[in-house]
């Protein structure tokens, strides 16, 4: 007779008790442990590969396994290259040989999760690589977020993989931070919108989708508040209050919540005095019992392990964050001790079963009970498309910012003659890839200037001279650009910083590069690496310097994983873009754009500072009625949140306003203030322009913000033509946490602003009555 579990015509609840109730201690354990990296589950010998020792011997720990992590992970940290890695071709060989495994050496036959990486693309070899976060939140496009992460659903599963580790609810108020490149932008509203887009990308709409070959469950991270990090250090302190914690940083990870996320992500850090891993009220209170969410936590790399601080041995951390709400282990050693933590009465067997079933439901819902193997040719036809190359491009399109543009120099459609092409990242792929970046293969990606040389017209001349690199204070590549600059039409100069790892560089355990004083490489950002200056690193300002010198119009590109202070570069530079790390197609994104193939309609997701000193910087501080300026330099930021120039111009006028006042209580009960704005493409271009809604609140309960993004749209408009956005703010919108801590619409009257960013004019005033 067929066991209950395995009969696929029973609802999923009842397969999964009836399998915890065979269970032992020893299985439960098991599955509750992801403690191996995945690329020591297996060994490549020419083209044959074999599941090594140390991969049975997991098995044999836990009589299963709950998940195995980045089998296909291929980077400098797990030294995995093309040479050792699984080819892609084999990669459902694989994958199935592991489910095989299990199923027949375990008593039950449990099959296993795969977790990959997919900060920007699934980390593995051959992946489509996105732009970073931070770009692709300065396309302010969901939608082709969506899409995008749908690509990357694919090649995960058509791979044999299941669940999807994704970045997504860090929230930028701390641009020092090295991780800063994973985040969306410094905005919840902004943020929110992505993270719902990545979980309608990578697990579809419903459980019925997670039963097909292309998607996979999003684990999104961290839960929460990175962003804030004290002094802008890894995994420091996020030294807010309940209040902040609400308004700024789980607005994303509700969003993410709400449109089905199955997965959560737990963060390093602690918030106010409390470790997120061991934080009951975070990871119980509000996502279990506010949110109902029903998915799996999952510990972040060796975090468990770091509970030790407090507890003083593994068992007891064990206990601390299994009850906390942590479901499942990411390489730590604590969860391999819980069987005696049981023993010892550190934590229930309820307990353990709680987290059990969470996981067991994952499996079940993806299908693995009832078919564990993946259709082995799937990955040579789904990894690397050709649409997943065009979506790529368009979203590196998307992504770039135009911040200055002098006098009309851009775009370069007087063909010059002579075009110099200077800078540490003009010619070096890894630079504008970020970190957390699989091995590419020569030929797959375009870098600035081999995307210049593409596009330019045949009867331009296009030279190239390094000039200086990120960080390294040598200057022995100065007079070589200068000569080049000094003979030519213009300098395009590719500056910024990079997050480029190297196979010589030192790892911690979870991956995070060593910064120590022998660390030699280029690399000033990426997790591990913090910032203290924000200027442009090395002699990269005195190379500005002394090629404005020459007289040459400078256009600067800056490829960057965080905001940097361009205030000293500003004023030598006609042009300015800024393009974050654009991905593999960055260089015929931007090259399009400086000759006008392409017209800018990316929007800064994150405030532009002038310097260090004037942290924070981020646009929706507290109001206090009155300017706070500083006396040794403007208070404003360089550039504002949501800032970015086009081609053409754009302008804006208010068509009606369905109410002038209104009482909270209507709001409450699912009415609405209804807006509607005509843009109009007032240039002589094709362009998108990004129209954004603000409001300011006063008279309300509390202490409200500056600024609070409520809206935006993209929309593409041809010269002349003109478009009516509609908006609407209800309850979400409207409501604040008021000083008894609950989420209400309260009495104040609201200031709405649109436009082209956050220094939008007015255009309305609403009173919300009692």
């Amino acid at each position: 007779m067929v066991a209950d579990y395995m009969n696929a015509e029973l609802p999923v609840e009842q397969r999964v008790e009836d399998l915890l109730s065979r269970m032992t201690l020893k299985e439960k354990v098991g599955q509750l442990n992801q403690h191996m990296y995945g690329w020591d589950a297996y060994q490549r010998e020419g083209q044959d590969i074999e599941l090594t020792d140390k991969f049975k011997e997991q098995v044999a720990f836990g009589e299963g396994m709950g998940a195995l992590y980045g089998l296909f992970r291929a980077d400098p940290w797990s030294a995995v290259t093309h040479d050792n890695g699984i080819p892609t071709r084999l990669n459902g060989k694989v994958a199935n040989a592991i489910q095989r495994y299990v199923r027949e050496h375990t008593r039950l036959g449990i099959p296993v999760l795969l977790s990959e990486e997919c900060p920007h693309g699934h980390q593995a070899l051959d992946s489509t690589l996105l732009p970073v976060n931070l770009a692709v939140g300065s396309t302010w496009n969901p939608e082709l977020a969506e899409r995008a992460y749908s690509y990357v659903a694919a090649e995960i599963r058509g791979r044999g993989g299941h669940l999807g580790l994704v970045s997504a609810l860090d929230i930028l108020l701390e641009p020092r931070w090295g991780r800063a490149e994973e985040c969306y932008g410094e905005d919840p509203f902004l943020a929110a919108q992505f993270a719902k887009a990545v979980v309608k990308g990578l697990q579809g709409n419903g459980d019925k989708e997670l039963l097909s070959n292309n998607k996979v469950v999003a684990v999104l991270k961290h839960l929460c508040a990175q962003g804030a990090a004290q002094g802008g250090h890894n995994a420091g302190p996020a030294n807010i209050g309940e209040r902040e914690l609400r308004e700024i940083h789980l607005p994303a990870a509700y969003a993410g919540v709400a449109a089905g996320a199955k997965g959560l992500m737990a963060a390093y850090n602690e918030i106010d005095g409390v470790p997120c891993h061991a934080n009951s009220k975070l990871l119980q209170n509000i996502l279990r019992e506010e949110w109902q969410f029903v998915g799996m936590v999952m510990a972040d790399g060796c975090a468990v392990d770091r509970l030790i601080a407090l507890t003083g041995n593994y068992e007891a951390a064990a206990a601390l964050a299994l009850k906390a709400g942590v479901d499942i282990s990411l390489w730590d050693t604590a969860f391999t001790t819980l069987e005696k933590a049981v023993e010892q009465g550190l934590v229930e067997i309820e307990t353990v079963d709680r987290s059990v079933r969470r996981v067991l439901k994952l499996k079940f819902e993806l299908g693995l009970f009832d078919q564990p193997y993946v259709e082995e040719s799937l990955s040579a036809t789904v990894v690397g498309t050709e649409q997943a190359k065009a979506m790529n491009l368009q979203l590196a399109r998307e992504s770039a910012i135009l911040l200055r543009n002098e006098n009309q120099i851009l775009p370069l459609s007087a063909s010059p003659r002579r075009i110099a092409v200077i800078g540490p990242n003009a010619d070096h792929v890894y630079n504008q890839l970020g970190d957390y970046t699989s091995i590419q293969l020569p030929g797959t990606c375009t870098t600035v200037l081999q995307g210049i040389r593409k596009m330019a017209p045949a009867s331009s001349a296009v030279t190239y001279a390094r000039g200086c690199g990120i960080r390294d204070m040598r200057e022995d590549g100065f007079a070589e650009a200068v000569e080049a600059a000094a003979q030519s039409d213009v300098a395009v100069l590719v500056l910024g910083g990079s997050s480029a790892r190297d196979f010589g560089d030192q790892f911690d355990q979870n991956g995070a590069i060593i910064m120590g004083a022998d660390h030699a490489g280029e690399m000033d950002c990426g997790e591990g690496v913090d910032l203290a200056d924000l200027r442009l690193g090395g002699v990269q300002e005195k190379l500005v310097e002394q090629i404005a010198a020459t007289g040459t119009p400078i256009i600067a590109i800056v490829i960057s994983g965080r905001p940097l202070a361009l205030e000293s570069i500003e004023r030598h530079c006609a042009g300015l873009i800024c393009a974050w790390y654009p991905g593999p197609e960055g260089g015929n994104a931007l090259a399009e754009m400086l000759f006008g193939q392409v017209n800018p309609s990316g929007k800064l997701s994150v405030s532009m500072p002038r310097s260090s000193s004037q942290l924070p910087i981020y646009y929706n501080q507290k109001n206090q009625g009155r300017r706070r300026p500083y006396v040794d330099m403007s208070e404003q930021p360089l550039y504002p949140f949501g800032y970015g120039l086009s081609y053409t111009e754009f302008s804006y006028e208010l068509e009606s306003l369905s109410v002038e006042q209104i009482a909270s209580l209507e709001l409450e009960h699912g009415a609405s203030i209804k807006l509607s704005v005509k843009v109009t493409n007032t240039g002589e271009r094709l362009g998108a322009e990004t129209v954004q809604l603000y409001i300011q609140a006063s008279g309300s309960p509390i202490t409200r913000r500056i600024r609070e993004l409520k809206g935006f749209k993209k929309v593409e408009l041809r010269p002349g033509e003109a478009k009516t956005i509609e908006f609407e703010l209800g309850r979400e919108e409207v409501a604040i946490w008021n000083q008894d801590m609950r989420f209400r619409v309260e009495p104040c009257e609201l200031t709405v602003f649109v436009g082209g960013s956050s220094l939008a004019p007015e255009v309305c005033r609403v009173q919300i009555s009692l």
